[in-house]
């Protein structure tokens, strides 16, 4: 069932006062941090107001969006070491510092406690609450207090466990990844008892639905979007003939960056000259650092990271192709973002990328270098089928996912969600 389309009388056109809250939301963390950013820029667009209440590391949101800083230890940035007596008076400090010592992630957990803190307060301010993926008990306890809440389930992380787990090297590393992702055991009980949940794409609503036991129907669906103001062709700059472009956020085995590795490694037996540009920052001593070394490529592959998003247009810009080599994508902001350049696209067909690409790039199966690498050549042989596909695939974007689309969908079920509450 998607987002309903009607509002309820007397709510249609009120203005909304939302309070978007996200445990981690720097936007170059992650798709986490981008989905807040635009979405609390789409809502504002729309007449709302809109306040992101987040810890750090921070978002970087429009100058007419509030941010509400809740501070954490941040350990993942500051260290172990960092912490400090003071600090000893908060026990969410003490739960968030003794779980990374013990090799947690217990950031969804503490954030919550500290929302509900806040918004114990605050509440009253906001018309609607919308939590993005902490599932933490905290929202339960929003819940419980009588605000409207609705949650954001980008994608469910047992996916991200599941092929961490197939990719671990031994026992010991199996165990560390179980620990770490500890905190899902909290997420499955708190998704069952929400009452409003929202999703992404098609694929990740089959996925939540089967991981977590819920049903699909009860799972409302909102596409991400894609800012199409910022990302768009430019116009004047050259596309450099033999230059690939690659977007992984995180050097995480669900990425697929091994398989786009190797798939270069293989192109460049028939073109010498190819460039590879990874906007990435792979973990020193990881498995990506590690293989690259292995294939000699240190020299050949471009890694840069902490850019800005004119940066990266222009990347994208200078690109002949963007390839997307994600095993998994709950729903795939790099497929989205080079589409709307205007940029060819390969891209596997991990999780819900063939609903963003649909027939406006070129899809593979995932983890296959040998597809990844005829695709790859099929689109360098053939200039004007690269043309065909970067038009189609920024007309894909602006008809279906940019963020003015996205912000009127939210909307409409918010008010379908503030029917209900108030019925």
């Amino acid at each position: 069932m998607a987002a309903a389309d009607a509002a309820a009388p007397g709510l249609a056109d009120k203005p909304l006062r939302i309070a978007l809250l996200g445990y981690r939301s720097q936007p170059h963390g992650g798709g986490q941090g981008v989905y807040l950013r635009y979405l609390s820029k789409g809502l504002v667009d729309a007449g709302h107001t809109v306040d992101v209440i987040s810890g750090p590391p921070y978002p970087h949101l429009d100058p007419r969006v509030r941010l509400i800083k809740l501070p954490s230890l941040d350990l993942f940035e500051n260290g172990l070491l960092s912490l400090r007596p003071h600090h000893l008076r908060s026990f969410t400090n003490i739960i968030e510092w003794t779980s990374k010592l013990t090799g947690g992630f217990a950031e969804p957990y503490t954030f919550g406690r500290r929302a509900v803190k806040y918004l114990r307060q605050h509440g009253a301010e906001y018309d609607l609450i919308h939590d993005n993926q902490s599932l933490s008990y905290g929202m339960l306890e929003l819940q419980e207090m009588g605000l409207p809440l609705v949650t954001t389930v980008h994608h469910p992380i047992t996916s991200d466990l599941r092929i961490a787990l197939n990719a671990a090297r031994n026992p010991w590393e199996r165990l560390l990844i179980r620990r770490w992702h500890s905190f899902l055991e909290m997420q499955k009980k708190v998704v069952k008892q929400l009452h409003n949940i929202v999703t992404v794409s098609d694929c990740s609503r089959q996925d939540i639905a089967r991981d977590f036991g819920l049903q699909p129907a009860g799972i409302s669906i909102v596409h991400n979007g894609v800012d199409t103001d910022m990302f768009r062709p430019l116009e004047g700059v050259q596309r450099r003939p033999l230059r690939l472009m690659a977007t992984c956020s995180a050097d995480a085995p669900l990425k697929g960056t091994r398989f786009l590795v190797r798939a270069y490694a293989r192109l460049l037996e028939t073109y010498p000259e190819l460039e590879l540009l990874m906007v990435s920052k792979p973990l020193p001593g990881g498995k990506t650092e590690r293989l690259v070394k292995k294939l000699g490529l240190t020299d050949r592959i471009q890694f840069v990271s902490g850019i800005s998003t004119e940066q990266m247009v222009r990347y994208y810009a200078e690109a002949t192709v963007a390839i997307v080599p994600s095993v998994y994508e709950g729903f795939g902001l790099p497929a989205a973002e080079a589409m709307a350049c205007g940029v060819p696209v390969v891209s596997t067909d991990g999780g819900a990328l063939p609903e963003v690409v649909g027939d406006a790039g070129i899809i593979v199966p995932a983890k296959n270098v040998e597809a990844m690498v005829d695709a790859i050549d099929g689109l360098l042989r053939d200039p004007q089928r690269r043309a065909q596909l970067g038009e189609a695939g920024r007309q894909r974007i602006d008809d279906a996912f940019c963020w003015q689309v996205c912000a009127r969908e939210m909307t409409a079920y918010y008010r379908e969600v503030l029917a209900n509450a108030n019925s």
